[in-house]
Formats: C-alpha cells, sequence, structure tokens
C-alpha cells in the first residue's frame, strides 16, 4: 500500500500551455461568438 501511495505522488500531468492561455483562449472565443450574434441582432425585424 505504501509503495503504491508514493509511486502515485510521482505522477505529474503538467499542461501543454500556461493556464492563463487557456483562459485567454475561452475569453477571446466567447467575445467573438458575443459579436457574431450582436451583428444579427436585427436580421429577423427587417422583414
Amino acid at each position: 500500500m505504501h509503495a503504491a501511495v508514493i509511486a502515485a505522488e510521482e505522477v505529474v500531468n503538467e499542461l501543454p500551455v500556461d493556464p492563463i492561455i487557456y483562459g485567454l483562449t475561452a475569453f477571446g472565443t466567447l467575445m467573438v461568438l458575443l459579436f457574431v450574434t450582436y451583428a444579427f441582432r436585427s436580421v429577423g425585424s427587417k422583414h
């Protein structure tokens, strides 16, 4: 049991990029979707 705990503590899964990049990518993607949605805000009321 003790050897399994020690072996489990040695496993490190590091992220391929800095965590702030994930946040900035998500924010940028959501902002693009917001602008696309905003661009089509009055399409349905033209007819």
